[in-house]
């Protein structure tokens, strides 16, 4: 073995002694339940799973990541939650009424403590609610479309938070008011922007609220103990919670491990119990039986950002999207169960009231040969007054998002003469705010759906949205997702979503779909009931176990 091989040897096995010290793997409380017993012969009901990103933060009202989506559905609770069959279930509501065209609806609170002692309200709701519009926050958009009253006047700046439909009746008593009636409302409130916070909490904590494990109140099946940034953190069983007797896990260790081949050591050595693999792994282990490949309807795609000079040409966007071989990229380079995508929305999840998929209705979009991609890229930079075009692309640095990155130079450079891509990898968090302020050229994307319909992937693109991050604008896209919003009629509320996805990406081009997510696991038989959610939280652990 020649020196250089060595040395590289060396600062891998480095890596790894790290992270098992940092993240404190070879304590008792990192014990995975593989081969453990607890009390009475019983299996130790510890799970033990991997992250691939720190929290950027558990402030409910300004989270918008499936990280931080995931822990606040576990260490906290709204009015309804998603159960076991992802369907929205009374969570910290007992019982829901309505007037008779189902614009005012009435729900009434059970008893629960927050983890400070202190009763969970209706005014925690009321509180909650109108800071995520006051503070403008990233997913203020679904209290539009959740149709709550005055959210998308609040959002234009033509009313007050104040304003918004949500009013404490009195302390176990929350009314909410809607623009219209809406058949989404109970789904919606699964989803964590419209959890409850402690106001007297939040304001003592001023512009720390939610950035360590001290700083947060919780009132939901499990307790976050521990969170040692870039680490991981810890949950413990919350034996306040309502509904205690339902939870079975002790605690969970989450670790943060963005080295995917440090994943499968630590699942070799029974550190942990759960890991997504990487395309290197999966020939390996696809024959393991505790093996899986999920599809879900996470849509991995590019952002351009629309002030660039020459990204900024819808030929020379389209030229992107042909040129890139997809399903290489989704058999040969990732082998997770990914698949081609030339639409916003995934296939196989959403059905049109005559029972056909979105997917099938709609097509693909700009597909063509690499010969036609050339065309219009020269065509493109012309008008654009360019000759040539060198891009960087914003990405996580996490190892699919570089193989992605590496993959997407290689083709663009190759089928694109004049194309050169430069990859700029920062940690998650950092992604998400060069996204947001638009301080890219091309950004690596993710999004997974926050409900159970198209429009969770439509009207993210609206002027001004804080998911849109790209300065892109059609006002017939804007006006038609207005249309869809209160459209009862649910054949025509179809149709106007085919339109919307037809402006965005055959009148426009405005992004590059790549692949819709696929995920290769693996994870011990003897963990029991993890629920993972295709929308909204990505997973529960409220009903998780460990078999003997």
């Amino acid at each position: 073995m020649g020196k250089k091989m060595k040395t590289q040897m060396l600062l891998v096995l480095m890596a790894f002694v790290l992270i098992l010290s940092g993240c404190n793997f070879n304590s008792s409380e990192g014990t995975s339940s593989e081969g453990t017993e607890g009390e009475e012969g019983k299996a130790s009901q510890v799970l033990n799973v991997s992250e691939t990103a720190d929290i950027p933060t558990l402030d409910s009202t300004k989270a918008h990541d499936g990280v931080a989506f995931t822990v606040l559905n576990n260490v906290n609770e709204g009015l309804y939650r998603q159960d076991e069959n992802h369907q929205p279930i009374e969570a910290l509501a007992t019982e829901h009424t309505t007037n008779e065209d189902e614009t005012v609806h009435t729900f009434t609170l059970r008893d629960s403590k927050w983890s400070n002692g202190e009763p969970v309200t209706a005014q925690d709701f009321e509180y909650a609610w109108k800071r995520v519009m006051k503070d403008a926050s990233p997913y203020n958009f679904m209290f539009v479309t959740a149709s709550i009253k005055n959210a998308e006047a609040i959002m234009n700046e033509e009313k007050d938070a104040e304003e918004l439909g949500v009013k404490a009746v009195d302390e176990k008593t929350l009314e909410v008011t809607l623009e219209n009636a809406n058949p989404l409302l109970e789904s919606l409130l699964t989803f964590p922007t419209f959890l409850p916070q402690n106001q007297a909490f939040v304001e003592e904590q001023g512009d720390q609220y939610a950035l360590e494990a001290e700083n947060i109140l919780f009132n939901g099946p499990f307790k976050l103990v521990d969170w040692t940034h870039e680490q991981g953190w810890k949950y413990e069983k919350n034996a306040d919670y309502w509904d205690a007797e339902a939870v079975k896990l002790d605690a969970i260790n989450a670790y943060v491990v963005k080295d995917s081949t440090t994943g499968v050591n630590l699942y070799e050595t029974n550190k942990v119990d759960r890991i997504n693999l990487s395309s290197e792994s999966v020939d390996q282990y696809k024959e393991d039986e505790n093996f899986d490949t999920i599809l879900e309807p996470s849509l991995i795609f590019l952002r351009f950002n629309h002030n660039h000079p020459v990204l900024g040409n819808k030929k020379v966007r389209q030229a992107v999207n042909m040129a890139i071989d997809k399903e290489s990229l989704t058999d040969v380079i990732l082998k997770d169960g990914s698949t081609a995508l030339n639409g916003v929305v995934p296939k196989g999840f959403f059905q049109s009231p005559d029972g056909e998929d979105f997917r099938d209705l709609n097509g693909d979009f700009n597909t063509g040969t690499v010969e036609e991609a050339q065309k219009l890229f020269a065509e493109g930079l012309k008008e654009a007054g360019a000759t040539e075009v060198t891009a960087s692309i914003n990405i996580s640095d996490s190892d699919d998002h570089k193989k992605v990155a590496e993959y997407l130079q290689a083709q663009l450079e190759e089928n694109l003469p004049g194309f050169k891509l430069e990859i700029k990898a920062v940690p998650f968090a950092q992604r998400l705010e060069i996204e947001k302020a638009i301080e890219y050229d091309i950004s690596l994307s993710s999004w997974g759906p926050d409900y159970s319909d198209p429009m969770t992937y439509l009207d993210m693109w609206l002027k001004g949205g804080s998911a849109n991050r790209m300065d892109y604008h059609n006002p017939k896209l804007d006006e038609l997702v207005s249309q869809a919003r209160v459209e009862t009629d649910l054949a025509k509320r179809y149709d106007m979503m085919l339109n919307i996805e037809k402006i965005l990406l055959e009148e426009d081009a405005a992004i590059a779909p790549l692949y819709q997510d696929g995920s290769a696991i693996l994870m011990r038989n003897k963990i029991k009931d993890l629920i993972v959610h295709p929308t909204g939280a990505s997973f529960s652990y409220k009903w998780a176990s460990i078999e003997e």
